[in-house]
Formats: structure tokens, sequence, C-alpha cells
């Protein structure tokens, strides 16, 4: 069953220097890590339900299955793109597993 990675990223102080951060530096971390299938991310425009707009930018990232997702979170790049995570991320930040099925 193809699983996705869900990572939630709340406001940052500084929006341009996060953007900026992610592009250059994150995205050719994530790039690397090996078994990801598809890799989408950007910036959430709003909240349809009028809501506050708590997360300012999500990725996606998805894999044949659980298993794939454990072994490419245990690589060294996979290792290297949760380490800057830990760098950009605002607090309050979360990342989740989602499966997919039909």
């Amino acid at each position: 069953m193809t699983v996705k990675l869900v990572v939630l990223y709340t406001q940052p102080e500084d929006p341009a220097a996060f953007e900026a951060a992610y592009g250059d530096v994150h995205v050719p971390l994530v790039e690397k890590i090996p078994g990801v299938q598809r890799f989408e991310a950007g910036r959430i425009s709003g909240a349809l339900d009028g809501g506050e707009q708590t997360y300012f930018w999500l990725a996606e990232l998805y894999f044949a299955d659980a298993a794939a997702l454990q072994a490419a979170l245990g690589s060294p790049e996979g290792g290297a793109a949760a380490q800057h995570y830990g760098e950009i991320a605002p607090p309050g930040s979360r990342m989740f597993v989602q499966e997919l099925g039909g």
C-alpha cells in the first residue's frame, strides 16, 4: 500500500528566509532520499473553513509502502533531510504518515 509522509510547517518568523532555505538546501536533500516516488511542496495559500491559517508550508513525499518509507528515513540521505528539517521547521511543525487506499 502506498504511503505518504506529510510535513506541515507552521508560520516562520521570516517567510522569505524559510522559502530560501527550503528551496536552496532542503529540496536537494529530499531529492536524494532513496525510494521517494513523488515529492510535492508549496506554500499554503488559504484556509477555506475561515479558521486561523496555522500552517505555512506543506510537503508530501510518496513511497511504495511502509517498508520503503522506513528504509528512506533510516538512510543517510533521510537522516540529512531530517536534520535540516530540525533546523528550519518553526515550532509546532508536524510530520504524519498517511496510508493511501482505494
